[in-house]
């Protein structure tokens, strides 16, 4: 049984799913980041919840960077610093708008959700999960 699983674990597509299964890890701690953005500048400063959501993924994003660059692809660090993130930002973009209109929609639409905006961080992030992995593998960290 260890075989297979070993072997499983080799292949190409048990690479891949080891890798997302880093990138989650990774979002999750983008998560709490972004949370933390939200509700510093949402309940300290009182701050709309829409502003509030770009410095907040901001924050995030370039926390799951450094942490991807580590980590997750941590073979793909041939590019200066300044310009793989310059890169992963881009990339990221489709991904960190998808992220941004599902959370900023259901905060206006849910009353829960207004009350709570972790849920609608973290509903905005799993939205955009897999277009960042994607764009992340592909564009910004090739070749790990």
């Amino acid at each position: 049984m260890s075989d297979l699983r070993a072997s499983l674990l080799e292949s190409r597509l048990g690479r891949l799913a080891v890798q997302f299964g880093k990138f989650g890890a990774v979002g999750v701690v983008g998560l709490v980041v972004d949370t933390a953005v939200v509700y510093a500048l949402v309940f300290g400063v009182g701050l709309e919840f829409f502003a509030a959501r770009v410095p907040s993924f901001l924050a995030a994003a370039t926390t799951t960077f450094a942490l991807n660059r580590a980590f997750t692809f941590r073979g793909a660090r041939d590019e200066p610093l300044h310009r793989q993130w310059v890169k992963f930002i881009a990339a990221n973009a489709l991904g960190g708008a998808v992220n941004y209109g599902v959370s900023v929609g259901l905060e206006a639409a849910f009353l829960v959700v207004e009350t709570h905006p972790v849920l609608a961080v973290a509903a905005g992030s799993i939205a955009g999960m897999f277009l960042n992995f994607a764009a992340s593998k592909h564009l910004v960290f090739k070749g790990a």
